[in-house]
């Protein structure tokens, strides 16, 4: 297509590798190049037509990506990528420490709008997906309570976390919904629960040899955002036993609202997610909405943007007439 969207990606981990599965996908766009930190001969791609460069190289691409998608954790990478590429192009990124989401829009959008570029941030199943229903169930529901339960399965940015602590040269951290808090909910009662009811955090973690486990544990544990407010379990294990049982990558999920209307009747709103590969299906939300940011900052809606502010059909290759004549 002559008119294809000229996309790029910033990091080739999991998520980088399931956004170009994700835009092979996509007839309306093209995959230009890769960035990585790494020396780029030592990133294997199968795709011939597409460039692996190093980071350094993006500036010199301004001119020629329409969208940079930014495959980086919200740990470390995205609060300093995030606005250094908002100075250049149009971006994606799925910055997912919720409790830091407002201080980092700050940041991305004064970038964005100097540059004229479109940011849209923390993209992705939640925050992204599951933010749309929370805030779909509770204007519908005004009357009732909110529950947000993430699991069973594998979290990428709280096992991301996990490995940037001093001593872990590996490892992995699971979701685990409370299954007494989850009946409860599920039943209308809307009860008050404190964020240790709802979730166990457990880690499976390699030390690195001769390093001290009881300050591993100790540093995880108490690490805020992450796992301070959680009951949190940390498992040693060896890196054959995180590469035997630890290497697939599910997730999932579910958002419920318990309301009432009318004369007391009770109410139930859930949407739920059963995700094999969470990167590859987050990678795949990404590219939906560098699809609308594009659009965006064709209209002229420069600055960072969230979910809350794209519309829906935004995200979908069709026209406004295909999607009124085929979904609506």
């Amino acid at each position: 297509m002559s008119n294809q969207i000229k996309v790029g990606i910033v990091g080739y981990g999991n998520l980088g590798r399931g956004t170009v599965e994700a835009i092979k996908q996509c007839p309306d766009m093209e995959l230009v190049a890769i960035f990585t930190r790494r020396t780029p001969d030592s990133v294997s791609v199968n795709e011939s037509n597409v460039q692996v460069l190093h980071i350094s190289d993006a500036e010199k691409y301004k001119d020629e990506i329409d969208v940079m998608i930014l495959c980086g954790g919200s740990a470390t990478d995205l609060p300093d990528q995030g606005p250094y590429f908002a100075r250049m192009f149009n971006t994606i990124d799925s910055y997912d420490t919720h409790a830091k989401i407002p201080e980092y829009f700050s940041v991305v959008d004064n970038a964005a709008k100097e540059s004229g570029k479109t940011s849209i941030i923390s993209v992705g199943w939640d925050p992204g997906l599951f933010s749309l229903n929370r805030l779909m169930a509770e204007a519908i529901l005004p009357n009732g309570e909110n529950y947000t339960f993430w699991g069973k399965g594998l979290s990428q940015g709280h096992s991301d976390a996990i490995r940037r602590v001093e001593g872990v040269v590996g490892g992995v951290q699971y979701t685990v919904p409370i299954t007494e808090a989850v009946e409860k909910v599920k039943s209308g009662e809307n009860p008050e629960l404190t964020t240790a009811e709802k979730h166990q955090r457990i880690c499976y973690v390699v030390a690195e040899e001769g390093y001290d486990k009881a300050k591993i544990e100790h540093d995880i544990v108490t690490m805020p955002n992450y796992f301070a407010d959680y009951h949190t379990e940390v498992n040693f294990i060896t890196a054959e036993e995180l590469k035997v049982n630890h290497s697939q990558l599910p997730h999932g999920g579910f958002v419920i609202r318990g309301g009432k209307t009318g004369d007391n009747h009770k109410q139930i709103i859930e949407f739920s997610l059963n995700l094999e590969s969470n990167p590859e299906f987050t990678s795949s939300v990404l590219v939906a909405y560098a699809r609308a940011a594009y659009r965006l900052n064709k209209e002229g809606q420069a600055g960072a943007k969230t979910v809350y502010d794209v519309a829906p059909g935004y995200l979908s290759p069709k026209s406004a007439e295909e999607l009124r004549r085929d979904l609506l």
